[in-house]
């Protein structure tokens, strides 16, 4: 029997891979049932440039995930992140022909329609269109017009594009790993459904999650999302600067980073030191910790600055009352959000994921809210995703049927 209120969702990530598979809990909570992680492969910038590399990290975490949920992946949600992502919002009007019936769910359906009718390159693909407000009669905003009497219809969407390559580069990695893909899901907008409050939401948020290679952008006002953006710096650049700097092996540089480093220095630090493993004769040396947290503070504070930059591009610096949530591997940061306090004058704080059930020691972390994130917003959407959200069998991993299938797989030509 299909389970068709279960949902996998795959987070191709620049540091790891994150399959997630989960449920509706009791209480409408996501019910997290199974995960697998591995690390990340064919990955740059947030877009696909090694095809098999990336297939087979993929197909790493699908097994894992499988093992840990008892249950066969068939299919998935995706998240996509990188450059390549574009986002506008649109206007559109519609006539209701007959004033004395209430404005219906199709007369809905065609206003988002006409508002999501824009102009793209043809080298672009429109990923999402997200219903931002109503408006009937051109009078006063509302929420939902279904019920309500009027003549005209308008509506506003937000519009997000990305790149046809990337995408269909994506699409082949997680088929190629024997899952077929519902959907493709702005991870900004999936990180946003679990770690934002609903207050933060209606009075300005801007969400800000900075992972490996990329640091996205949502903008949330009013209630819906109103800007989403892409940085081509994260986490990454970090290590980066500590590797060329203290002329060590990169992975010595992210183990530093992670274990002592801090989003500033201070004079307190004086004195402390750290040891790392270094090139040449001199295996292993210390180095000063405040130099360490001072590299770090360097490329946190151009990162706070980009993202500054970008929400005074679109006028919501000013405007966002809740300030900013940052979450993404690299928001674990000591300090992070005391810095940009600091620098930018606005709130801010580090979001985690919440609202889920199951699991909550091992993916409770910013790392994950995408993951999580990506289930949730699959199940709040599965009456649109219809059928397609429905990815495991209950078949026990490791049973006949189980090889049975996975042999049929492997047997199929990618």
């Amino acid at each position: 029997m299909r389970r068709r209120t279960t949902v996998a969702a795959i987070d191709v990530g620049s540091t790891k891979v994150a399959v997630v598979v989960g449920d509706l809990g009791e209480t409408g909570e996501t019910r997290i049932l199974g995960v697998g992680v591995a690390p990340a492969a064919g990955l740059s910038r947030g877009v696909i440039d090694n095809i098999q590399s990336a297939r087979d990290a993929i197909a790493v975490a699908v097994e894992k995930a499988e093992q840990a949920c008892g249950m066969r992946i068939l299919s998935a949600v995706v998240g996509i992140s990188g450059g390549h992502i574009a986002s506008q919002n649109n206007r559109g009007i519609v006539a209701i022909p007959d004033r004395t019936r209430p404005i219906s769910a199709d007369d809905r359906q065609r206003v988002l329609e006409a508002a999501g009718q824009v102009a793209i390159p043809t080298n672009r693909q429109v990923i999402h269109v997200v219903p931002r407000a109503y408006w009937v009669e051109g009078t006063e905003q509302v929420s939902d017009p279904v019920g309500m009497y009027g003549s005209r219809l308008d509506a506003e969407v937000h519009i997000v594009s990305g790149a046809v390559s990337a995408i269909q580069n994506l699409t082949k990695c997680v088929e190629g790993a024997g899952v077929q893909v519902d959907d493709i899901i702005l991870e900004s907008l999936a990180s946003a459904e679990s770690v934002l409050e609903e207050q933060e939401k209606q009075q300005g948020v801007a969400l800000v999650d900075i992972g490996g290679s990329t640091t996205s952008i949502a903008v949330f006002d009013e209630g819906t999302v109103a800007h989403t953006a892409c940085l081509p710096i994260a986490g990454s650049h970090l290590t980066h600067d500590l590797a060329r700097v203290l002329r060590c092996p990169w992975e010595s540089a992210e183990q530093v980073k992670c274990t002592v480093g801090a989003a500033y220095a201070e004079p307190s630090m004086a004195g402390e030191t750290v040891e790392i493993h270094a090139f040449g004769t001199q295996t292993q040396k210390l180095v000063p910790l405040e130099h360490v947290c001072a590299i770090l503070q360097a490329r946190t504070e151009e990162i706070l600055e980009m993202v500054a930059v970008e929400l005074k591009r679109v006028g919501y610096l000013d405007r966002i009352a809740a300030g900013l949530v940052f979450t993404g591997g690299t928001s674990q940061l000591r300090g992070l959000a005391e810095v940009a306090e600091s620098r930018l004058g606005i709130p801010a704080r580090i979001g985690r994921p919440h609202g889920y059930s199951g699991l909550s020691d091992l993916i409770g972390m910013p790392a994950y809210a995408t993951s999580i994130g990506l289930v949730s917003y699959a199940l709040r959407n599965r009456e649109r995703l219809g059928e397609a959200i429905g990815p495991a069998f209950d078949v026990p991993v490791g049973s006949f049927f189980q090889r049975i299938l996975r042999l049929g797989r492997s047997l199929i030509p990618q």
